[in-house]
């Protein structure tokens, strides 16, 4: 069974940073494609971003590129997305999520993850 724990989320004004930590357990980073994912409050679940299980490489829907960083420490197992410039559009509820098999190089799909975190709110505004 893995675990995703996420933390790191807040009140932040427009053009303010946050960093998310996404905490993994019960299997190593390198079993897992991890991916971000956000919630709008109204808005289905939208994905954001993911980093590769194998070489690190990642993705990034166009709205967040040059913004939003994702990395990982192997060695602690876990994931992070480092987000600046925020906007009031980034607001929503954050996921981070495991999957083994997703279409490379596309956005992040819901059912290509098994397994998620309970989320954390991240709020951008005035």
């Amino acid at each position: 069974q893995v675990n995703l724990v996420e933390s790191g989320g807040g009140l932040v004004q427009p053009g303010g940073s946050l960093r998310l930590s996404c905490a993994v357990s019960g299997a190593p980073l390198r079993y897992y494609h991890i991916a971000w994912f956000r919630q709008a409050p109204g808005n289905n679940r939208e994905g954001v971003s993911y980093i590769h299980k194998d070489d690190g490489s990642t993705f990034y829907i166009d709205s967040v590129k040059g913004r939003f960083t994702v990395s990982r420490d192997a060695d602690k197992n876990i994931v992070f997305l480092q987000m600046n410039r925020l906007r009031p559009e980034d607001t929503g509820v954050y996921y981070c999520a495991a999957g083994q098999w997703i279409n490379e190089n596309d956005i992040p799909a819901e059912y290509e993850y098994e397994y998620w975190g309970q989320g954390t709110q991240v709020t951008v505004s005035t």
